[in-house]
């Protein structure tokens, strides 16, 4: 599958899904020593950037990729509300997400249903199977749910796009019950071209690269990837969808949530890709929200997003990386912006 590549699944337009840091802020506000150590380490801030940081200044930069094929970015803003204000916004994630960009969005219910799914409108622009096979599709869906899009859709019929349709949402429902409970049912590859892709061993490598997470939240990176056999301690967890402008074609999507509160001054919230129906391989953004020194009334707001697609890899990916870290850095300080904004207006 070929699609054009745009910057989203960090590319969730940013829905602030591989991590946004929040530490309080104000006038003479510092950075704590953890997050100030985490941005020089792990995130490559120079002592200028740090500076400008606590004067202010959104700060933003790419990432070295870890891999063929990965796009990486980290962006950092003081915010003057409380930590808390942003915690509660992403738990509406439906209201933090709205944007020009996200065509629609929905979160599941506890325990989930088809109906959680009635808002999402799909037509042949979205999803279109009728010419679908293994090795060359569309989108992205495994080997077995293609051929059963042939045996099970009359596609001489008047309404079959109506009922591929409506095939597609009970395929997105069945995975998210599976990734729910831990049925056997849940999408493990991805057979839309000639070489399969494996998101979990994507996401693997995406949190392999991302150790400091256990050091930020002990149990974090086994919760994201072994979910739900290891459960968090406090976390809360939900999953949303999203239908997102990307390129020519929009992409459906599904995405893990998780808000842990790290310590008493901060919080850590990852997202995690669970399905894509474009672009997307795997992608691992997160949240940390921590209160600064010297500030009770702001925080320090953190994102980074490392994302892996098949599109980067292979001839002329030089050329499309370039293109889709500019995007990326520039997508990534206009949503930096506008959170700061709704959270210092009050939404």
């Amino acid at each position: 599958m070929k699609m054009p590549l745009n910057t989203i699944a960090f590319w969730r337009s940013m829905v602030l899904p591989l991590a946004i840091v929040a530490l309080a802020a104000g006038p003479s506000s510092g950075l704590p020593p953890q997050l100030r150590a985490h941005l020089s380490r792990e995130f490559q801030f120079s002592s200028g950037d740090l500076a400008d940081l606590e004067r202010g200044k959104i700060v933003k930069h790419g990432l070295d990729a870890t891999a063929p094929g990965e796009i990486a970015a980290v962006g950092a803003v003081r915010v003057r509300a409380h930590k808390e204000a942003f915690v509660a916004q992403y738990r509406n994630i439906t209201r933090l997400k709205r944007g020009p960009d996200v065509l629609q969005i929905g979160r599941f219910s506890d325990p989930p249903t088809i109906g959680d799914l009635a808002a999402l409108t799909i037509d042949k622009q979205d999803v279109d199977v009728r010419t679908c096979r293994v090795g060359h599709c569309d989108i992205r869906l495994p080997a077995e749910t293609i051929l059963r899009f042939q045996r099970e859709i009359d596609w001489k019929a008047r309404d079959a796009d109506a009922r591929a349709a409506l095939l597609f949402k009970q395929v997105l429902f069945d995975h998210v019950r599976a990734y729910l409970s831990g049925a056997p049912g849940r999408i493990i590859e991805y057979d839309d071209e000639k070489r399969a892709v494996r998101p979990l061993d994507d996401f693997a490598g995406l949190l392999n690269n991302s150790s400091f997470l256990d050091e930020l939240v002990p149990g974090l990176p086994s919760h994201l990837e072994n979910f739900p056999s290891s459960p968090l301690s406090g976390a809360e967890d939900f999953l949303y969808w999203s239908k997102e402008k990307f390129g020519l074609t929009p992409f459906i999507t599904i995405t893990h949530v998780t808000i842990a509160q790290a310590t008493s001054d901060s919080y850590v919230i990852a997202s995690k890709d669970v399905y894509s129906s474009r672009y997307v391989d795997a992608s691992l953004t997160f949240t940390i929200a921590s209160d600064a020194v010297g500030a009770p009334d702001a925080f320090y707001l953190v994102y980074v997003n490392r994302s892996r697609a098949s599109a980067l890899k292979g001839a002329f990916s030089a050329l499309r990386r370039s293109i889709v870290e500019r995007r990326a850095k520039n997508s990534l300080e206009e949503n930096l912006k506008n959170v700061r904004l709704g959270l210092e207006r009050g939404f």
